[in-house]
């Protein structure tokens, strides 16, 4: 069989052989050469010509293999371009030949995938649709070191792990193949042979552009090129726009239970239906920034898609990536950034996923210790592998560069942080050190971070961060994380569970609400009332305040009065802003028919109404991260649950006296301090008859007296409505 061993032509036969490409295609043989194939089930197989399709030889059968066809050339010298004919029951069909091309990945891109520092590694991995020595296709490639054989299975090949055998690169672990003809669209898997020679399951691909719709979970071939890109304008300002000095207020949206389509099934809106519903509707409302909750694949739908297992896909759900790079597009030009939530710190065991990838522990720790998440029965990635970093901060580049997205907010930080996070005195294992802090992620995320402002300018990263860790939004410089931002865990928590006592109680909570701004300056915060306090069993945000109905909207209303002011920008998870009832539930549509009720119409209003003025007031959002924005007028009011302070912003800009009322009892001739005399306009008032309240407040308006309080020279003696919050910002001449 032309030179070839009884034991490699049985392992090409068997699917078994690590080496196909020395095997099968064109090779010399002494001074002939001789084509090599492997066609299960054909009858005949002949070369043939590429350009003219006149034959060149009819491939014999092998005795011990018999789907293995092979032909010496007596009359031409290689290399030559040919391609098969192939005939079986009453079919003839050509084919081109994987194993006579030559290898795709180059030299340099060796060097940085063996070295770990490949920042575009989804320009080499994946499946990308191309030119190759003049033939169009698809060329694969997958990292999996450990293997012995890695296939390319699929519908083309009738999902038979023996036919399209893949190239092995050496040292760097990566297999890669270029298939002829294989086209967008196209579903695909990885079939891998462990180091005993074992079938591991079917694995997606890491690097997938594409996937089936769940519950299938293939991967599907998508073209990443060929996009031409219309947002330059806000590319050139996103930078500016995305600064702690200017007004950042993010709508956070689950995609799939927004808005549903009750008369086609109840499913969810495509990218095309968002690009226009859901994006009017957030320019309408005022927010700057919508905030995705994950949209990478994933297979269970109950996970929101924060167990991701198609790190480079976007979920086929709401359309292909192309659809999805559209309603970016519609975000951009009407002026709203769009960030993503992004999972690098665990993915699930799916057997289609990447545990256990090549058939060992590649992606995640060997040890369950440091492997496994307990919270979440997910596995842990080693940050400390040099080439699952790659992967990990290659993907967030990958969002940021292919898909315009302006920020990534980063999913449970602090369980990256920490060793011991959510583990029991002996279920996790110590740093070198003997300490919790887990070193390789520390390391992971300063990298990425500095990768991701570098290499793709204006953005914001954003860190979902429940613990003291020192610096997470300041530069690594410096010693920090490098965050651009930081949720504020402890004044969502804090004052969230002060709302939630009835207010004759609340003179004994009184510094839940004041005790955040002892910090507030630390990092660069976001007060994120997010998609976790509605979930779980918490309920609503309006189920968790006090009282009848109507006492339960005033809550609210004066509740975000109070983080509109707060320092510090803003996240509201969808239906928060316009009162939700019940709790959030991912299979079904927000209750848009609770419109219809003037209150939360009212509610809705004024979450409108609050974003205009945080915007178009530079008092309330220029400092948000810098102590000279803010001064407290009243903070110790425990027997009246008042609040009241000054928010500043540059010289020349106006300032705002924000006060607070949280009990039902009006006050009349209520007495604050302030630091400039004159009028004082009453610019926000959540007790508004707009708003569905009871329409109390100033007329507008309240002048200072010279009347001594709190420290200052003059005085305002105003109207305090039941749970309210009032804004007012003093007249310039």
């Amino acid at each position: 069989m032309t030179n070839i061993s009884k034991r490699d032509a049985l392992a090409i036969q068997s699917g078994a052989h690590s080496d196909p490409f020395s095997i099968l295609g064109l090779h010399h043989v002494g001074d002939k050469p001789v084509i090599r194939a492997f066609f299960p089930g054909a009858w005949h197989v002949d070369a043939i010509d590429h350009e003219t399709g006149e034959l060149i030889a009819q491939l014999e059968r092998d005795k011990d293999a018999p789907d293995l066809f092979s032909a010496v050339i007596e009359d031409r010298s290689a290399p030559f371009a040919y391609k098969y004919r192939i005939t079986k029951d009453q079919h003839v069909w050509t084919q081109e030949d994987p194993y006579r091309f030559g290898p795709y990945i180059g030299e340099l891109d060796e060097y940085l995938l063996g070295e770990g520092t490949h920042q575009a590694l989804w320009q080499v991995l994946g499946a990308h649709v191309t030119t190759h020595e003049g033939v169009e296709g698809t060329h694969f490639a997958v990292w999996a070191p450990n293997a012995r054989r890695v296939s390319v299975v699929g519908n083309f090949n009738g999902w038979d792990g023996r036919r399209h055998q893949m190239r092995h690169r050496g040292g760097t672990g990566v297999w890669e193949i270029f298939i002829p003809g294989i086209e967008d669209g196209e579903s695909y898997k990885y079939e891998l042979l462990n180091r005993q020679g074992h079938l591991v399951p079917l694995k997606a691909d890491p690097v997938g552009f594409g996937s089936e719709h769940p519950p299938r979970t293939a991967s599907v071939v998508r073209k990443l090129n060929g996009h031409d890109w219309q947002d330059g304008a806000w590319m050139s300002k996103r930078g500016a726009l995305n600064s702690i000095d200017k007004p950042i207020s993010i709508y956070e949206v689950h995609l799939g239970s927004w808005k549903r389509v009750t008369e086609e099934g109840n499913r969810p809106l495509s990218y095309h239906e968002l690009a226009h519903d859901l994006v009017g509707y957030v320019k309408d409302m005022g927010f700057t920034h919508i905030e995705l909750l994950p949209i990478s694949e994933f297979p269970f739908d109950g996970s929101w898609g924060y167990q991701p297992v198609g790190m480079y896909a976007p979920t086929i759900r709401h359309g292909t990536l192309e659809e999805f790079r559209a309603f970016i597009e519609a975000c951009h030009a009407a002026d709203i950034g769009v960030l993503i939530d992004w999972v690098p710190g665990h993915f699930p065991e799916d057997d289609h996923g990447l545990g256990r990838f090549d058939g060992t522990a590649l992606y995640e720790h060997e040890d369950r210790r440091e492997g496994f998440h307990p919270d979440w029965n997910t596995l842990v990635y080693n940050y400390g592998r040099k080439e699952v970093a790659n992967f990990l901060a290659a993907n967030a580049l990958y969002w940021l560069k292919e898909y315009h997205i302006d920020g990534l907010r980063v999913d449970a930080v602090a369980s990256m942080l920490y060793r011991d996070y959510s583990r029991k005195e002996g279920e996790w294992v110590p740093n070198k050190d003997g300490g919790r802090e887990n070193y390789e992620a520390i390391d992971f995320l300063r990298n990425m971070n500095e990768i991701a402002y570098r290499e793709a300018e204006g953005i914001m990263t954003v860190a979902e961060e429940s613990t003291a860790f020192p610096g997470v939004s300041q530069p690594t410089s410096y010693g920090g994380l490098g965050f651009g931002f930081k949720w504020n865990m402890g004044w969502m928590n804090d004052t969230l569970r002060y709302m939630a006592h009835d207010p004759v109680h609340r003179r004994y909570h009184h510094h839940d609400m004041t005790f955040g701004l002892h910090y507030a300056f630390s990092e660069n915060f976001i007060l994120p009332l997010s998609h976790d306090e509605v979930v779980h069993g918490k309920g609503s945000l309006l189920n968790r305040m006090p009282g009848y109905p109507s006492d339960q909207f005033a809550n609210l209303r004066a509740y975000y009065g109070f983080m509109w002011a707060h320092p510090g920008k803003k996240l509201l998870f969808m239906g928060g802003e316009f009162a939700q009832g019940e709790e959030w539930n991912h299979d079904k549509s927000l209750d848009w028919h609770l419109l219809n009720h003037d209150f939360q119409h009212g509610v809705q209003s004024l979450v409108r109404d609050l974003n205009r003025v945080y915007c178009e007031v530079p008092a309330l959002h220029r400092f948000d991260c810098k102590p000279e924005g803010f001064e407290w007028i009243e903070a110790n009011a425990h027997a009246d649950s008042v609040f009241a302070w000054i928010r500043r912003g540059e010289e020349g800009d106006a300032p705002v006296l924000v006060i607070c009322n949280m009990t039902p009892v009006e006050r009349e001739n209520y007495r604050i301090g302030v630091p400039h005399r004159g009028r004082w306009l009453e610019i926000l008032n959540t007790d508004a008859s707009a708003y569905a309240g009871e329409g109390r407040g100033n007329m507008g308006a309240a002048e200072t007296e010279d009347v001594p309080f709190h420290g200052r020279d003059v005085s305002l003696s105003v109207f305090l409505p039941p749970l309210s919050t009032l804004y007012f910002q003093l007249e310039r001449a």
